[in-house]
């Protein structure tokens, strides 16, 4: 059984990271796997990149202008809203790829930013191989949003989008609503997988998906690596304050709107006003082109974005809460990180985060958008004994490891295989 994996590059986002963590499960288990990227950023030998010439890397970077600078001019409502919305137009067809062809199996994951258009997936999907495709976000059954927020338009035909400025009934939600029906009419092996559960309830609601079949397997994560490490140690490497009580906060992209910082900023301006606050501190990393990290009302240490998993296991193992105010998130692998490192998390009770989020047990649990329950969470956390610990990492242990994901995976690609 060869299976080919399928995303837009093997570094640089959350999807990213996730699939290539699906490929290692998987070897490991001795599945013969491979991945195929547009952009390769590691020298994982398993994986294979298109764009791996000047010419290839030329034709990925067109791709990718003439997707976003159309919607750019003409429907983005404004500058926020730039990557949250994907038309998929353009892209490299990738059927004749030997990686495609000799698969058994074709693994999609995340395809955006000009790497696959609508036309180049449903080349795919007439090569008649069995397809799985794992959500990370909510675009395969919207008209394009990778989150809907409280909209529900993708349940019926979309269109009236609210992130463009040109919404209307026949805007191009509806159109990419509707290259997306044609895209699934006669899809019948197709399997969806999401990674929360939570997923699969929104897309079991969709009009595009909602028929087919869906499937909730977690993303996996190696317990070797994100691990427990010794956090005095951690912290004097980087000159952190070794008797403060240490917040993390990190993500890819810390200005992303769904990251919800505003709410933090809140939530940590209500914390600063508990009676013992000023031994709290903070470790912010990831990009940051915009927050001015001086607002918060502790000092901050910033770590600016990790690539390496080994200091982001150290980075996780010195905070005493990891903290994410996302407002719409699926699966996060940063609370999954930092569970596996033993550090408790405070996030609001949304999206996926509930099922790793065990309240008062490995974290706390905030009412969605509440900066003053977030402060109280992370007050408890940060007072709480050392059994927060011990259940954070249990929770990892139990439920994400790349064995048991692995073998999910496996049983479900043998399914496919036999219909």
């Amino acid at each position: 059984m060869k299976i080919t994996l399928i995303n837009t590059s093997d570094a640089g986002g959350g999807a990213s990271a996730a699939c290539l963590r699906l490929l290692k499960a998987l070897t490991a288990q001795q599945a013969d796997a491979r991945l195929l990227v547009q952009h390769k950023n590691t020298d994982d030998e398993r994986v294979e990149g298109i764009a791996d010439g000047f010419f290839a890397r030329l034709q990925a970077k067109f791709n990718f202008l003439m997707e976003r600078i159309p919607f750019m001019l003409f429907h983005e409502q404004d500058r926020s809203v730039r990557f949250a919305f994907s038309t998929a137009n353009t892209g490299t067809s990738i059927a004749d790829h030997p990686l495609v062809k000799d698969a058994d199996i074709l693994h999609l994951h995340w395809t955006n930013q000009g790497f696959l258009s609508i036309r180049d997936l449903k080349e795919l999907f007439n090569t008649g191989k069995p397809i799985v495709w794992t959500l990370h976000d909510t675009w395969a059954f919207t008209g394009g949003c990778h989150y809907p927020g409280t909209c529900n338009h993708f349940m019926y035909e979309c269109g009236n989008c609210y992130l463009l400025r040109d919404d209307g009934p026949k805007d191009i939600s509806h159109s990419g609503w509707l290259r997306k029906a044609a895209l699934y009419a006669g899809a019948a092996n197709i399997t969806f997988v999401t990674c929360s559960q939570w997923l699969a309830g929104v897309g079991e609601q969709s009009s595009l998906i909602g028929d087919k079949r869906i499937e909730s397997i977690p993303n996996p994560i190696d317990i070797d690596v994100f691990s427990p490490r010794d956090k005095i140690a951690a912290r004097q490497k980087r000159g952190i304050n070794a008797d403060a009580k240490i917040i993390l906060f990190g993500a890819a992209n810390i200005n992303d709107k769904r990251k919800g910082i505003s709410y933090l900023v809140e939530a940590l301006d209500v914390l600063k006003r508990y009676e013992d606050a000023g031994n709290i501190e903070m470790v912010i990393f990831g990009k940051n082109k915009h927050f001015d990290v001086t607002t918060l009302p502790f000092k901050v240490y910033e770590l600016n974005l990790l690539t390496s998993a080994d200091d982001l296991a150290e980075v996780y193992s010195l905070a005493d809460v990891f903290v994410t105010s996302s407002i719409e998130d699926n699966l996060p692998n940063t609370v999954m990180e930092a569970l596996s490192c033993g550090t408790p998390v405070v996030a609001f009770n949304t999206g996926g985060i509930p099922e790793m989020v065990d309240h008062l047990q490995n974290g706390y649990l905030a009412q969605f958008k509440h900066p003053a329950d977030m402060a109280k969470g992370l007050y408890e956390m940060l007072n709480g004994d050392a059994q927060l610990a011990v259940n954070a990492r249990q929770k990892v242990l139990d439920n994400y490891t790349n064995q048991l994901v692995a073998d999910q995976y496996i049983n479900l690609y043998q399914s496919v295989l036999s219909k």
